[in-house]
Formats: C-alpha cells, sequence, structure tokens
C-alpha cells in the first residue's frame, strides 16, 4: 500500500530557516529525507545550520536571501532548480514583531510607530507574498507543489499589544485562502496552498514578553498559560506533524485552510 506520508526525496524551502522555528522544521523535513533549501539573511547561521544538516548526512543547502527584495529570490530560484531541478514544498517562515509596532499598556493607538507598524506588516505580509510570488512560478509549471505559510494564534484572536503583528498574520492568513483558489483553477489541483497557526512557543522574538530573565513567567506568560487548556507553550517539534501531512500526498485534498496548533488556546471558555 503507498504510503501517503512519504516525502523523501521533495525539495522543500524554507525561508526564515534560522529561526527556532524554521530550524527545527528544516531539521525535522531532512531527516524525513526531503532535500532543504534554508533561505535567512543571516548567513553565519545559516552556513552553521547547513553544515551541521550535511555533517549527519542529509541534503541541505543555504542561500542568502531578502524576503522582501524580488531580484535577491528569483537568484535564489535559479540557484535551486540549477541543483535540485524542482521545488516541491516552500514553507514561509520569515517574519516577526518590533517594539514599535506594539503598544504598551501605559500607551495607546495614538502612540502607535506607523513607521514600525509597516515595517512589520511588510516582512509578515510581503515576506510572504513575494517569495510566493517567485517559488509558485516553478510550482506552477510543475503543475505540483505545497506552499505552508505560516500565520498566527493573533491572526484569529486579536491580542493586546501586539497590534502589527497581528494585523499582518490575519492578512496572511486572507491571502493563503485567496491564493489556493488562484492556483488551484489556474494552475490545476496539484498547487495546493495552507497555513499553520502556531499558539503559544517561545522564541527569541517574544521570549523577554512571556518571560523573565530567570525563566519565570511575565504577568502576560500568567495570563496567556492560564487560558491555555494545555497549561503550557508548545515545543517546536510539536508543529512537526502538521508541517509533514500539508508536505505530503496524505493532504493532497486540501487546500486553503489553517491549521491552528495551540494546546487548545483559540477554544478556551470560562
Amino acid at each position: 500500500m503507498q504510503n501517503l506520508f512519504n516525502v523523501k526525496d521533495k525539495v522543500a524551502i524554507i525561508t526564515g530557516g534560522c529561526g527556532i522555528l524554521g530550524r527545527g522544521m528544516a531539521e525535522y523535513l531532512c531527516e524525513q529525507g526531503v532535500k532543504v533549501v534554508v533561505l535567512d539573511r543571516d548567513a553565519v547561521a545559516g552556513d552553521k545550520l547547513v553544515a551541521e544538516l550535511t555533517s549527519k548526512g542529509h541534503d541541505a543547502l543555504f542561500l542568502y536571501t531578502d524576503v522582501l527584495n524580488k531580484e535577491v529570490l528569483e537568484q535564489n530560484s535559479k540557484d535551486i532548480k540549477e541543483k535540485y531541478g524542482r521545488i516541491d514544498i516552500l514553507v514561509n517562515a520569515a517574519g516577526g514583531n518590533m517594539a514599535g509596532a506594539t503598544i504598551a499598556d501605559d500607551k495607546t493607538i495614538f502612540d502607535l510607530d506607523v513607521d514600525a507598524f509597516r515595517k512589520v506588516v511588510d516582512l509578515n505580509l510581503f515576506g510572504t507574498v513575494l517569495p510566493t510570488m517567485v517559488f509558485a512560478k516553478v510550482m506552477a509549471e510543475q503543475k505540483q507543489g505545497s506552499i505552508i505559510n505560516i500565520s498566527s494564534e493573533s491572526a484569529i484572536r486579536p491580542l493586546t499589544r501586539v497590534v502589527g503583528y497581528g494585523a499582518s498574520k490575519a492578512a496572511v492568513t486572507n491571502f493563503t485562502k485567496y491564493l489556493a483558489t488562484e492556483l488551484a483553477t489556474k494552475f490545476g489541483e496539484g498547487l495546493r496552498v495552507n497555513a499553520m497557526a502556531p499558539g503559544f512557543f517561545l522564541t527569541e522574538q517574544n521570549r523577554t514578553l512571556m518571560t523573565n530573565p530567570d525563566g519565570s513567567l511575565t504577568a502576560r506568560g500568567h495570563k496567556i498559560i492560564a487560558h491555555t487548556p494545555f497549561g503550557r507553550f508548545g515545543q517546536p517539534d510539536e508543529l512537526f506533524g502538521t508541517l509533514h501531512w500539508l508536505s505530503s500526498e496524505a493532504s493532497k485534498f486540501v487546500t486553503g485552510t489553517m491549521t491552528v496548533i495551540d494546546g487548545g488556546f483559540d477554544v478556551y471558555c470560562i
């Protein structure tokens, strides 16, 4: 019987591949026999990660990129096609937040740094749209490919403080649904677009919001845990099952969806 979850020898691109979540995804897919291309703007971290992966016998490649620069992305695409000949999976994991696009408890919407807000929207939304425009073109030529966008819990439930991040991730979710129809109706059912919405996972970007220097929870961290039925933050490897499913033929009739991985935060009721 066919193994619907077999992803061996597929070629996957992970933007933001040197972040905590992106790195974990790269390592996991490599372990499943996927040829992984790590794209990131941190060349030192990228080279180190790929060196670690190849030392374990995995087929991995690092390329410097700028997800907001289409010319750089197009060169990445040429380099990937030259080495591997195809692109099967695109994980749009690049993204982030910045202090100016948040509103602290002692501030209001009128204190918002509009320039910072714009930068966060650019990074999360255009940092998904531009890589998709470049790499999905290869998939359209192949009539085959799976795009996995990384949305967020804040795209579902508006959260205090992170106004720029939440707005941009909500836009990523909407773009995911739009693109699912766009690609399938114009290029065939072999092209699928879905999103993963992680709940609260500790990363370098949110660690200071959730925890104190001694590792104890901040007031915000306590609120998050109190409204999470599982009573804890997520671990990176808890994203891998969904990643694998969406990367494989096991989800070949699934498109335009958003899978929430949050320990129950979104359904918490009082």
